[in-house]
């Protein structure tokens, strides 16, 4: 299975014994008797039972009467996907977790999945951005959660804010930065991203700092310049006058001065989403952003490519080639040819992505949500659109889109129905949760039911939408909360 949306950096043992590679033997050697190949790690398998699993972010969620108290809500994979049967709801009460939970710590607020230690079980890292440390309000937390045979074990904090208002937390994202074989994470605060090289301690360094109005950054990471070590892509923007700026980013540790450096910089582009894939299958990276656009009065080289391909959310493709992104790539919207509906104001086509081989040929596909799309009279009910990679990438040559589809909760096969403020396609995430060696699509709703929320699982997108399930706060008994919960806000990647 080839899935790349955050995607973690393995070492070069694993790669080569999930890939079946071996070394050459020489004619006079004697072959020593092959060691035993360790089975390939799966990402988001907290319990290693072959199957990858869920992780919800709910920070919204009341925890022991405190409001937005926050949890993660993990829905274990199995045959048919993540169920009902086996459920776990992680809170700052849960024995294993550091801290208590408390009002307004959003614990849940970012999730991912990376292996920290060095077992085959998948460890659960989750920010908690409005966490008081030491009196200092916000200061933000970042906690990991080890997986285990049972499911979860022990637990250490990777991340503690500096000073009130660092919200360390609001984003995160994993991968072997620095090539030593061993996971890093990159943790965005407000006005801030910081590297942790060693999430077994919580010591934390700067990695950037610019002014990002409050938000959280965004970020991925990918090979862009195909050195063999990912690099990570943060993209950030501010409206607050007389300062106004954006940016798209590519950050490279390194090795010689220990640090990362700025290598590549799209000036006055902000993204909502953006998402890491070889769409082209050149072997290269290439970087997607969703819901691209200037933020910026001056024009300043397109940095999301034509301004009428923004109408409604525009996604803009830099493609690898081997040496970094290329400046000029592809754009494309709802008017683009080949693409399913019609660019209108408020779709936010490309406001999440994900990105992953889902029929095997070797290029992989972008998934983009728009949960601002109407279905009918139904507004912002929301939609996914697959669009398929190709040799010249996402699109031909002469700039279609071949074999796009949407789908949304009016499509055949998928549970439920399209009804206004649902939101469907607001988080995307991929991982294979039924064990058949394809990755499997995780698309949320979080307006679904008065803001209760859901998220649905498609498998096989290749050929349709054959054993799309879904899972809702209801169905997992979850408690009620004393604010909208918006399940599927935050999904691990």
């Amino acid at each position: 299975m080839r899935v790349r949306t955050h995607t973690l950096a393995l070492a070069a043992a694993t790669v080569l014994a999930a890939t079946g590679l071996t070394l050459p033997l020489t004619s006079t050697a004697t072959a020593a008797p092959a060691a035993p190949t360790a089975p390939a790690r799966i990402t988001g398998d907290f319990d290693g039972n072959g199957y990858a699993d869920l992780a919800v972010g709910v920070p919204g969620g009341t925890v022991d009467g405190k409001a937005k108290a926050g949890y993660v809500s993990v829905v274990f994979g199995g045959p048919g996907g993540p169920g009902s049967s086996n459920v776990r709801r992680i809170t700052q009460a849960t024995v294993e977790v550091p801290g208590t939970p408390e009002t307004g710590d959003r614990f849940g607020a970012a999730v991912t999945t990376a292996h920290i230690d060095d077992d085959e079980y998948a460890d659960l890292v989750i920010g908690a951005p409005g966490e008081d440390i030491d009196a200092k309000a916000d200061a933000g937390s970042v906690t990991v959660l080890y997986g285990t045979g049972d499911g979860f074990a022990l637990a250490n904090t990777a991340g503690r804010g500096a000073k009130a208002g660092d919200a360390y937390g609001n984003a995160l994202t994993a991968a072997d930065f620095t090539g030593d074989t061993d996971v890093d994470l990159a943790i965005g605060g407000k006005d801030q991203v910081v590297v942790n090289y060693n999430p077994l301690a919580a010591r934390t360094d700067p990695l950037m700092g610019d002014r990002m109005g409050g938000r959280a950054p965004v970020m991925t990471t990918g090979d862009f310049d195909s050195d063999g070590r990912p690099e990570l892509a943060v993209a950030f923007y501010t409206q607050n006058q007389p300062y106004t700026q954006s940016h798209v980013q590519l950050f490279r540790y390194l090795k010689e001065e220990t640090r990362f450096g700025l290598t590549w910089s799209s000036d006055n582009s902000a993204a909502n989403a953006l998402a890491a894939g070889d769409f082209n299958g050149d072997g290269h990276d290439d970087l997607a952003l969703g819901n691209c656009r200037e933020i910026a009065d001056e024009n300043i080289d397109d940095p999301c490519g034509p301004e009428e391909l923004t109408k409604g959310g525009g996604i803009h493709i830099h493609y690898g080639d081997g040496d970094g992104l290329v400046w000029e790539g592809q754009t494309l919207n709802q008017d683009t040819p080949g693409v399913p509906g019609v660019a209108e104001k408020g779709d936010d086509f490309g406001n999440a992505l994900a990105a992953a081989d889902i029929d095997g040929d070797g290029k992989d596909d972008l998934i983009a949500g728009a949960p601002g799309e109407a279905i009918g009279s139904a507004a912002r009910a929301g939609a996914v659109t697959v669009l398929k990679g190709g040799a010249q990438g996402i699109l031909t040559e002469d700039g279609k889109a071949v074999g796009a589809v949407s789908y949304q909760q009016n499509s055949p096969g998928i549970p439920g129905g399209a009804e206004a403020g649902d939101l469907f396609g607001a988080a995307l995430g991929f991982a294979d949760h039924n064990g058949d060696g394809s990755p499997d699509l995780s698309a949320a709703a979080p307006g679904e039911n008065a803001s209760a929320g859901g998220v649905w699982n498609l498998p096989h997108l290749a050929t349709g939408t054959t054993g799309a399930s879904v899972v809702t706060p209801n169905s997992l008994g979850l408690p009620t909360s004393s604010g909208p919960l918006t399940y599927g806000a935050s999904l691990a990647r």
